[in-house]
């Protein structure tokens, strides 16, 4: 090997960029794909909210959870946990150090992007039976056509029993979908803009097209879809009111490429940060500072509604920890530090027009740093301070986390919020971390298994520095 120019030992002491690290580290990608197989199955057991919220639970309560009592008295090493209304949930392990010295919060979100059934979805139309969708979260809506799509959801019936739905993912079920116009007879779809190639009130999902047996009925097929509903759930037309009935992609979690390098699957964003949440959160035994791990409800529009990040349902909990602690929750906050664990946007070659190259992430480079998100002038951001951005790097950096940082694009092309800004308000610095993700927001999303694996670590680096 020929010896290095002096500038060439200059560039490597003042330069610096992130490696790819299956160069620089190639036996973590047996680690990484044997970490991942537990994620695929979260994914595909979570394809809701209240899904995630329950395979949550149980795998907490396997490792020793408990459900926290603010009557309670707890030391350190104690496990419990906390959900909100169904649909959100806090796990904590009880640290060494003093509650005053502050807390770490670890914050996801387990909400992604959809087509939620209308209050009253099911309609006939020409001899077909559609069920009524409102789009959920940043959708691309024409990706959304032709997709096989999944129900889930929960049914509040009138006697007070509640109905738990789930077509469509088990061999044999039924799958539904939105159809598309044939390329034949697309020639005026054609000249629609984009953002419109199926509008909202196009997305109709179509759910039968037998009729019931009856020339006096008025809508045969919608009848016939209600009595296999009622037949199946024991549920009637009325019930889609109390209901919360999502309409997700049907297919499972797979690798992606010959080299099986990335997974593939729906609501990586921002599952994916949840479960590495989760599971460095089980493996924090004996941590110095109490862990306050977040798996939240309703970021996608905008954290809000009382099992967001834009409700006092967390402030709630760390007021109840002080109590218990006998401290002030003010004092606390001023102590803690916070990731907001959220994905970032993958460089991709493909379109390289709306990224700054310098500034972006990259897939198999690890965990992605995000100072800031927002959009143009950092409108709507958390922007994190220098303190903070040290402190965090030096905690990955010291347990040989790979990461990265990254934006959210170029400056005017768009940009995104997280759940960042809703912590720091509580007087709590706050930066993102999460994985890079390829086609976000879109069904089928993909992810580097080397970038969730290094993800994981840095959650585990979090609690355990």
């Amino acid at each position: 090997m020929a010896k290095k120019t002096k500038g060439q030992e200059l560039a490597d002491k003042l330069t610096w960029s992130a490696p790819n690290i299956a160069k620089a580290a190639p036996k973590q990608v047996n680690k990484a794909n044997k970490f991942c197989e537990g994620y695929k199955k979260f994914l595909d057991e979570g394809k809701t909210e209240r899904e995630c919220v329950r395979y949550a639970v149980k795998l907490l309560e396997e490792r020793g959870y408990r459900r926290f009592d603010s009557e309670s008295v707890y030391v350190p090493g104690d496990k419990v946990y906390y959900v909100n209304r169904g649909k959100s949930l806090i796990a904590t392990t009880f640290g060494s150090e003093p509650l005053e010295k502050g807390v770490r919060i670890n914050g996801a979100h387990i909400d992604s992007p959809r087509l939620d059934l209308k209050p009253m979805p099911l309609m006939e139309k020409d001899e077909f039976a559609y069920l009524k969708t409102h789009y959920y979260g940043g959708i691309r809506k024409y990706q959304w056509g032709t997709t096989p799509l999944a129900m889930h959801g929960v049914v509040a019936k009138a006697d007070g029993t509640t109905i738990e739905i789930s077509l469509g993912e088990k061999p044999g079920e039924p799958v539904f979908c939105v159809t598309d116009l044939l390329p034949h007879l697309g020639r005026r779809q054609n000249e629609r803009h984009l953002g419109e190639g199926i509008r909202g009130e196009e997305l109709n999902i179509l759910v039968a097209s037998l009729p019931y047996q009856d020339d006096a009925v008025k809508e045969p097929v919608k009848l016939l879809a209600l009595e296999v509903l009622h037949e199946k759930y024991g549920i009637t037309e009325a019930d889609f009111c109390r209901a919360e009935i999502e309409m997700v992609p049907a297919f499972k979690a797979s690798d992606v490429g010959l080299d099986r390098s990335m997974i593939g699957a729906y609501g990586q964003d921002d599952r994916v940060c949840a479960y590495t949440a989760l599971m460095a959160e089980m493996e924090a035994e004996l941590p110095a500072f109490t862990t306050v791990t977040i798996l939240t409800d309703k970021e996608e529009i905008g954290s809000e509604g009382n099992t967001g990040l834009n409700s006092d349902y967390v402030l709630h909990y760390l007021e109840d920890l002080a109590d218990m602690a006998g401290v002030s929750v003010r004092k606390v906050l001023r102590s803690s530090i916070c990731l907001s664990s959220d994905v970032n946007a993958a460089y991709d070659p493909n379109y390289p027009d709306v990224y700054d190259k310098t500034n972006a992430c990259f897939i198999n480079r690890g965990c992605v740093l995000t100072k800031y998100t927002g959009s143009r002038g950092k409108s709507s951001s958390n922007d994190a301070g220098a303190e903070l951005m040290a402190r965090v790097i030096g905690m990955m950096e010291k347990s040989g986390v790979y990461w990265q940082t990254g934006e959210m694009g170029k400056v005017d092309e768009g940009g995104g919020g997280t759940i960042a800004k809703f912590v720091a308000h509580m007087d709590v610095d706050t930066v993102d971390l999460g994985v890079p993700i390829l086609s976000m927001h879109a069904p089928f999303e993909l992810a580097s298994k080397l970038d969730v694996y290094n993800t994981y670590k840095a959650f585990k680096a979090f609690y355990q520095n």
